[in-house]
């Protein structure tokens, strides 16, 4: 679900010049994240001076295992830190992707660490691991904090697997994942004060020190002061609300100023209503038309409770918002004509995308519902595209009936290959279409879809 705004219009003709500075922006990210990892590993090496003793292999190990699996988790919580500039140039998606793909290997790290460090020890001392580790955790200061906090974090970690998550309610795996910052903080306290690479010197506990105070600043900038400073001073309130179709909704805010947001068509926020209940809850919600006169409107569909809940929202309930977030935007095109395909309340992102593009783009869209009462705001998107020179294709049917093949897109589109394609809508319907875009002969990079998580 996504959201976007206008009075930011973006030429498509001039896109392909948006794509480079982005990429250069990763690559640039990416080499400070790998030049990280080489001060890392070289305060690991610097700092060990006992390679030959008994158990010294061993603990060497340990301590560099330690350090990159504690660096490792900090560059996680970057990655879901919601920083404006990386969200812009990657797409939550994808950072929420590599996110989730290097926390495992965090957290095997830092488990490592604690094995292999006991095992050295115990092996330098001539006692069982069992009893070396009781020992460390009795007797060195804030080792009991640090074990606590791998604790918390193995938790969190075990809770995010595929099948843990799916019996969990989006509100308390929130919940869970909070004790991911205290988890951290005691592992920190645990590093500074009993660290090889840190006791004896100076600049490396400072720089240590700054990295991690620096990743906290950032999360409690991005996460807390920017949303909290952006709602006190736009005033969203609900002004109505609307039912568009069984189990769709449609609420109408009013704010102060709220053209001055800084949002592209395509990008998402997060909401939350301050109602008893639901006031600790943040959502990603769709934005279904730009804001004007003061107002904006948001289409959300029946999921779970609290989206069922928006139906009963009083007129007057204050809204706190966080973002925008997302690249679904209309400046990742590489050429001036889009092919647009959506399903369900997908139909949101693809309508403020539409505002973008120019006239004389010719937008071809494809909505694509199993029933007409599916369809959302398809008459605003037909008005939007044949302003542009556009036309809408309306796919209504079971999937048994409605095949979205490649078959499918050249006939609604015979210029696909030379189209940038938009995907929006549940995933089975944009891994469908997506491999019909390839098979049709369009670019992997030419194609644009976005999932969204919390």
């Amino acid at each position: 679900m996504q959201l976007s705004v206008g009075h930011r219009r973006v030429a498509v003709h001039g896109r392909r010049s948006a794509a480079a500075p982005r990429h250069r922006l990763v690559d640039a990210l990416a080499a400070a994240a790998g030049l990280g990892l080489g001060v890392v590993v070289g305060l690991a090496v610097s700092s060990e001076s006992s390679l030959s003793a008994p158990g010294g292999g061993l603990t060497f190990a340990g301590r560099l295992t330690g350090l990159v699996g504690a660096y490792a988790m900090l560059l996680t919580v970057l990655l879901a830190g919601r920083l404006g500039v990386l969200e812009r140039a990657i797409g939550q998606d994808r950072l929420v992707a590599w996110h989730r793909r290097l926390a495992p290997w965090s957290l095997v790290l830092i488990g490592a660490h604690t094995v292999l460090t006991v095992l050295g020890y115990a092996q330098r001392a001539g006692t069982g691991p069992l009893h070396e580790f009781w020992s460390l955790v009795t007797t060195t200061r804030w080792m009991l904090a640090a074990t606590v906090g791998l604790g918390l974090l193995t938790f969190v970690g075990v809770s995010s697997y595929r099948g843990a998550r799916r019996r969990m309610s989006h509100e308390t795996w929130w919940s869970v994942h909070l004790y991911t910052y205290l988890g951290l903080a005691l592992a920190f306290t645990h590093q500074i004060t009993s660290g090889a690479a840190f006791v004896a010197q100076p600049w490396a506990r400072t720089f240590w020190i700054a990295l991690w105070l620096g990743t906290a600043g950032v999360v409690l900038a991005y996460r807390v002061l920017l949303p909290v400073w952006r709602s006190v001073v736009h005033r969203v309130r609900v002004e109505r609300v609307t039912e568009e179709a069984p189990g769709i909704v449609s609420l109408t805010l009013t704010g102060r100023s709220l053209h001055t947001l800084p949002l592209s068509g395509g990008q998402f926020l997060h909401w939350r209503f301050l109602r008893r209940g639901m006031w600790w809850q943040a959502h990603p919600y769709s934005v279904s038309a730009l804001p004007a006169g003061g107002r904006l409107r948001i289409t959300v569909k029946d999921l779970g409770d609290h989206s069922r809940a928006l139906a009963d929202l009083p007129v007057g309930t204050r809204v706190a918002f966080e973002g925008p977030y997302g690249a679904f935007t209309a400046d990742r095109a590489a050429g001036r004509r889009v092919l647009a395909i959506a399903g369900g309340v997908g139909v949101t992102p693809i309508r403020t995308l539409l505002e973008e593009l120019p006239p004389g783009s010719a937008p071809i869209v494809v909505l694509r519902a199993t029933h007409v009462d599916d369809l959302v705001h398809d008459d605003e998107i037909e008005v939007l595209a044949r302003r542009r020179g556009g036309f809408v294709h309306r796919l209504v049917g079971s999937r048994r009936d409605v095949h979205m093949s490649a078959a499918t897109l050249l006939a609604l589109a015979p210029d696909i290959a030379q189209r940038d394609v938009y995907l929006c809508g549940p995933d089975g319907l944009t891994e469908q279409a997506y491999r019909a875009a390839v098979r049709a002969g369009v670019p992997a990079d030419r194609i644009h879809h976005e999932t969204f998580s919390s």
